[in-house]
């Protein structure tokens, strides 16, 4: 029993180190790296739904993910039940489901979550943008090692990901980091899509 408590307790340093970015995460050369996040309001029952994540900095949780997306549905106690769909390696594969508990934190008019990976491990998510018509956003966490762009459909203009990769830029992020997400087969190796084997 003792060796099951310290191996949850191992591995949940192991996670917390690589989401904080206590890790080996490079140099941010951003000018604007050390300007801190700012969590912008939501209108929550608005932005609860099904939200394909387009891009990502890479990390071993999502590494490798095709088809992955977001489902967030809005509890009557506030909270957020949080599901995370995606396939390994090939469209081919079979589904793989993750679920969390997010709980937006008072105060923060909806923009910033804790999220509950398991207990008792929390962190601390934020929304950095959502667009008017809520059809696009920009998730991300207070040390910049890690965000996300998502969207309500499959595909995302290029135009569209160079504008989002814009307001990352303005915010500190080091967007060179950022990898689009294959959503569909003949997004396989293109590039600046994430394939199944990259390292980073």
């Amino acid at each position: 029993m003792r060796r099951v408590v310290y191996t949850a307790v191992a591995l949940a340093t192991v996670l917390l180190l690589s989401l904080t970015g206590c890790s080996n995460d490079p140099p941010n050369p951003n000018p604007r790296a050390s300007a801190p996040l700012t969590a912008v309001p939501l209108d929550l029952p608005r932005y609860m739904g099904t939200w394909y994540i387009i891009a990502n900095i890479p990390y071993f949780a999502e590494r490798d993910m095709v088809g992955s997306r977001a489902e967030w549905k809005l509890r009557p106690d506030g909270k957020i039940d949080d599901s995370y769909y995606g396939r390994k390696k090939s469209f081919d594969a079979p589904e793989k489901h993750y679920q969390f508990l997010d709980t937006p934190v008072p105060g923060k008019e909806g923009g910033e979550w804790s999220v509950q990976l398991f207990w008792p491990v929390h962190v601390t998510q934020l929304t950095l943008y959502v667009d008017p018509d809520y059809h696009y956003t920009i998730l991300g966490y207070p040390g910049k090692n890690l965000g996300w762009i998502f969207s309500r459909e499959r595909d995302m203009s290029d135009d569209t990901y160079r504008a989002l990769l814009g307001r990352l830029d303005a915010m500190g992020y080091d967007t060179s980091r950022f990898r689009r997400v294959p959503q569909r087969p003949d997004q396989l190796g293109k590039a600046g899509f994430s394939s199944p084997g990259d390292k980073d």
